[in-house]
């Protein structure tokens, strides 16, 4: 007779002045006013408001940049709107950036960073191998 709601994630809110250092994760969408630094991860989406920061190394599923974010991302969808700045490496499946928007750095495949990345171990372990 009643349907069972299933649990819901909620908003999460980062107000302007707040500012917030290490590991975070959210569970559901967020709404970033302050600062962010350190390693970042969400299972929604993220929005960088106007006088919103985020630095560091952001995974999500999409973000919407209307502030500034420097540093490495990963997602699924970046939009990033006039007031917006991404600075860095980012690796996502689509982009949108609106006029005066802007990109600065350099767009990846993963599989590629991953892949340079397994290299520079592997010249790594082959130069401590002949040291030896």
């Amino acid at each position: 007779m009643f349907a069972k709601k299933s649990a819901s994630t909620g908003l999460t809110f980062v107000a302007q002045g707040t500012i917030l250092s290490g590991e975070s994760h959210f569970a559901g969408e967020a709404l970033i006013g302050g600062e962010l630094y350190g390693k970042i991860s969400s299972t929604g989406k993220i929005t960088i408001e106007i006088d919103g920061y985020i630095e560091g190394e952001l995974s999500c599923n999409e973000l919407k940049v209307s502030g500034n974010f420097k540093g490495k991302l990963k997602c699924d969808k970046l939009h990033i709107t006039h007031t917006g700045t991404v600075e860095g490496e980012v690796a996502c499946e689509s982009m949108e950036i609106l006029e005066g928007g802007q990109f600065i750095g350099m767009r990846v495949r993963e599989e590629i960073s991953l892949l340079n990345t397994q290299e520079k171990n592997n010249t790594n372990i082959e130069a401590e191998l002949q040291i030896n």
